[in-house]
């Protein structure tokens, strides 16, 4: 499901029009951003959180030059879905369509 859809099937089911549903999404995710981007994790219960993680520094390889570069440590946005999420997608979910199977 792309943005799109999801504007879509959410302006189908609440009666909203697209453009009001939209905005509210973009404002959305430009809020998560914001908030992650000034150190403070977002919680929206029943969903998930989104949350920062820190990677710790560590050597890593610039293969075409065959040298070895230090990556230093640095912050990545995650997000860790609900327990009810979780327990909801397990119960529904039997089986992937082929083209989203392993990457």
């Amino acid at each position: 499901m792309r943005k799109a859809d999801l504007v879509t099937a959410i302006s189908e089911k609440t009666g909203v029009p697209k453009v009001d549903v939209l905005v509210a999404l973009e404002t959305f995710f430009k809020e998560v951003k914001g908030s992650l981007s000034s150190g403070e994790n977002v919680y929206v219960r029943g969903f998930g959180s989104f949350i920062i993680k820190k990677r710790a520094k560590k050597i890593g390889r610039h293969i075409k030059k065959n040298k070895a570069i230090e990556i230093p440590e640095h912050f990545i946005p995650a997000f860790k879905p609900a327990k009810v999420f979780v327990e909801q997608v397990k119960g529904n979910v039997t089986s992937l369509p082929e083209d989203e199977g392993e990457d």
